[in-house]
């Protein structure tokens, strides 16, 4: 099953398993089982190292416990407000260190971020699209990755970042175009 597209009975399964841990902190084990290695690939796809990401993901999950009295089901996989913990916790951990982002990109999802950019998947295409990737801001760059990259629903995408589902789809097609505007000056220049 693709974890980011789910059932209903899978979710219905997993809401109990969150309504148990919130009852009982004891159960929270059963979700971090569940999710770690997720959201430690999660972390590690933007950090680019193991005990870096293995630390954030530590402290995601602890924050995840904590606020976990409060978490309501909004129709999507439990994962996203964890992936949404994990974020900030990414977030804060650039800004404390004045590193760069790291961006792990697959040669599919590159191809499927071309399509959708409404340009034909070429190598040369590619090299303009990586380089337009560099001129997005970390929100924008983030819209992409948790859409073409990891190729997230706009419903988790929204819950993720803090945007609503519509809001999230609004975005991510004004990004499309900024980076289709980039790619042609670049194939124009």
């Amino acid at each position: 099953m693709n974890e980011h597209h789910k059932t209903a009975a899978d979710l219905a399964e997993e809401q109990q398993q969150v309504e148990a841990a919130q009852a009982d902190p004891a159960r929270f084990g059963v979700l971090y089982e569940r999710y770690y290695k997720v959201v430690f690939v999660f972390v590690f796809r933007r950090t680019g190292d193991e005990e870096t990401a293995a630390d954030i993901t530590s402290n995601a999950f602890l924050k995840a416990m904590l606020a976990l009295p409060k978490y309501k089901f909004k129709g999507v996989p439990f994962s996203a407000f964890l992936f949404r913990i994990a974020l900030n916790e990414v977030n804060m951990f650039f800004r404390r260190s004045k590193r760069e982002r790291v961006v792990s990109l697959e040669q599919a999802s590159l191809g499927s971020l071309i399509d959708e950019a409404g340009q034909d998947d070429s190598e040369e295409n590619r090299k303009r699209v990586l380089g337009a990737l560099g001129h997005l801001n970390a929100e924008a760059m983030q819209l992409i990755e948790l859409r073409f990259f990891e190729k997230r629903p706009f419903a988790e995408v929204g819950l993720i970042l803090g945007l609503s589902e519509n809001h999230a789809k609004v975005k991510t097609y004004r990004i499309l175009e900024k980076l289709k505007a980039i790619m042609i000056k670049r194939r124009d220049a």
